[in-house]
């Protein structure tokens, strides 16, 4: 597989991309990438990776080759679409060919639409939606020369339920399943059967997205019941053989999802009180851009956020 990282993954505060050589690019976050590194050196498949902090990269490199495995790691920023296309050229160089594209990219700023800055609002749209199409577009190309392969990209369960305090967030990650929906139709009408695009859409996960985030709400972050990463990573690794539009991860994201098209109003209603009610009853945190401008170097996967949870609980 190859893989190529943005910055921060399913947690996270950036972007990766992958791809299987197999290769699988895939825009994505280095929280995700222990695990998935664990669960890919199992497959003696070649492995792009790409990030903007490429020395926590070059960890995962030598821990798939000491594995057993083949892989490459590239630096890169997948807002920048001329450094998207230096992934998928060292993929192509490298490997030959791309199987699976992952689009993995996040980052997010949490409080009131109008208490954010209005450069992290675009620095959202830069990377979650403009960063994702660029990944989109370098794949979709690829894969029509060799007349076959798989198109993941990460949404979330806001991409079908709007959140209150995540507005911006919500809507780019309404746009990528869109754009995977219009995608999906285009591929039909081109006669593309083996080009399939497939949506992710994980419920909040405990990991480091979460305090990588810009923060405008007066309080630490956190969210009801959130998921381990491992279920979402589960779910990716078995994408890449069955995709499907829409894959809500987990029975929470499952029936937000049903309720949502049974109940669109008062699920949203619903989504925002919690999400306020668990906000309001965090510890307090100063206004910060988080990690959305900048990378930091941590490379954990658990966010912590969930133990912290029940310290302010037990309060």
């Amino acid at each position: 597989m190859c893989k190529t990282i943005r910055e921060h993954g399913l947690s996270g505060s950036y972007d990766q991309s992958w791809g299987i050589e197999q290769p699988v690019p895939w825009p994505a976050e280095r929280n995700t990438l222990a695990p998935f590194a664990a669960s890919l050196t199992a497959a003696p498949l070649p492995k792009p990776l790409a990030a903007r902090r490429k020395n926590i990269l070059d960890d995962i490199v030598r821990e798939i080759i000491a594995a057993g495995g083949t892989a490459i790691a590239v630096k890169a920023d997948v807002s920048n679409a001329n450094e998207v296309a230096d992934i998928h050229k060292a993929a192509i160089d490298a490997f030959s060919r791309i199987d699976v594209w992952v689009n993995n990219v996040s980052v997010g700023a949490i409080g009131f639409f109008w208490d954010i800055p209005i450069e992290d609002h675009a620095r959202l749209v830069d990377v979650n939606l403009k960063g994702l199409i660029h990944g989109a577009h370098a794949a979709l190309r690829q894969f029509r020369i060799q007349g076959y392969g798989t198109l993941l990209n990460i949404g979330s369960i806001d991409s079908e339920v709007p959140l209150a305090l995540q507005n911006t967030y919500a809507a780019t990650k309404a746009g990528i399943l869109s754009l995977s929906r219009s995608l999906n139709e285009e591929l039909r009408l081109a006669g593309e059967d083996d080009i399939k695009v497939g949506t992710i859409m994980p419920w909040a996960v405990d990991t480091p997205w979460w305090t990588h985030a810009a923060n405008y709400t007066g309080h630490e972050p956190r969210m009801a019941i959130m998921d381990d990463p491992e279920i979402v990573i589960d779910a990716i690794i078995g994408a890449c053989l069955h995709p499907k539009e829409e894959q809500p991860v987990g029975w929470k994201a499952k029936t937000s999802n049903i309720s949502h098209h049974l109940m669109p109003d008062l699920t949203e209603k619903l989504s925002a009180d919690i999400a306020k009610k668990e906000s309001d009853k965090a510890s307090p945190r100063s206004p910060n851009q988080g990690a959305i401008h900048q990378p930091v170097q941590d490379g954990q996967v658990d966010g912590g956020i969930r133990a912290r949870m029940r310290e302010e609980d037990d309060r």
